[in-house]
């Protein structure tokens, strides 16, 4: 794996090889042994959008390596505009070690990767958040869930969050339902990869029928960035498609309920559901980091000093 710009980078047996350094990362750091794998490393992190979690997660990952970060916004930089994207992907190779770009455009962060010398890593594009489907699927992994088995229920906007599910579930194995509103269906051509992986993808625009015998339930923001002159569109179009303790109750009753967030509390989930004891939201918030740590650490080739 040169670059992780979309979950079809990976195989079954990459991304299971993540999810244990994952795990390996998470307990050195938890018993203060993670030691500085990637002294010397420097990573340039590019923001044409804003962010939370994935700022945050790639800047505190790299430095628990022992490298260091530079934080670029979009618009100082310009991709695209001030200067050409092939070239600052050619300027920060002679620079840095590796890129982490959260774009507007998906041809932006693969021309990006064209064109740079070193390792790039799509931190979101309107296409793909691979790195949010493997800390999500690092998650269940961690409980235990066997993929072969595993129902997974998206339930709302079949957007890049969903594509990179469908395509991760797809390599696990996992059978996976998207229950969305007419127009806003999974980008065909997603579809056909997650399939063509030997997928068991399932699109409807009955909720219910998405939810019963689930074991996991998965809703994003029915509004995401860019989108907000649609917001009451959708509003509208996603007005059924909410997890609440009704949905909820049509899964299995030991079903997981997750969010990427940010969560529009109210819409797309309500608090009951979020903040219940099915929820492990904030498990998949924290493995972001460890999971992240994990692609970074095998972009580049970093190892323990006890391995």
């Amino acid at each position: 794996m040169r670059h992780f710009l979309s979950a079809a980078d990976l195989t079954r047996d990459a991304a299971l090889g993540l999810f244990a350094l994952a795990a390996d990362v998470k307990q050195r750091r938890k018993a203060g042994q993670l030691g500085a794998p990637l002294a010397g490393k420097t990573f340039a992190l590019i923001f044409e959008k804003p962010s939370l979690r994935t700022r945050v997660t790639f800047e505190v990952g790299i430095i628990q390596l022992g490298g260091r970060a530079v934080h670029l916004v979009g618009r100082e930089i310009g991709l695209g505009t001030r200067e050409s994207v092939p070239d600052v992907a050619r300027n920060l190779s002679l620079w840095v070690d590796g890129i982490m770009a959260r774009v507007y455009s998906h041809a932006t962060i693969t021309e990006l990767a064209r064109h740079a010398t070193v390792p790039v890593i799509n931190g979101l594009s309107d296409r793909e958040h691979p790195c949010q489907a493997l800390a999500d699927f690092f998650t269940l992994w961690e409980r235990g869930v066997d993929f072969g088995s595993v129902r997974l229920a998206w339930v709302g906007d079949g957007n890049n969050v969903c594509h990179s599910v469908m395509i991760l579930g797809a390599l696990l194995g996992a059978s996976v339902v998207v229950a969305c509103p007419p127009g806003y269906e999974p980008d065909a051509g997603v579809l056909a990869t997650a399939r063509r992986l030997g997928g068991r993808i399932e699109v409807t625009e009955d909720a219910r029928a998405a939810a019963t015998g689930a074991d996991v339930l998965y809703t994003d923001v029915w509004t995401s960035m860019g989108q907000e002159a649609e917001h009451e569109q959708r509003l509208e179009a996603f007005s059924r498609y909410q997890i609440n303790e009704t949905l909820v109750g049509f899964a299995k009753p030991s079903a997981l309920v997750m969010h990427c967030l940010p969560a529009h509390r109210g819409q797309e989930i309500t608090d009951t559901v979020l903040d219940g004891k099915r929820s492990i939201v904030l498990e998949q918030a924290e493995n972001r980091l460890h999971a992240q740590k994990a692609v970074m650490l095998r972009l580049l080739g970093g190892s323990f000093d006890d391995a």
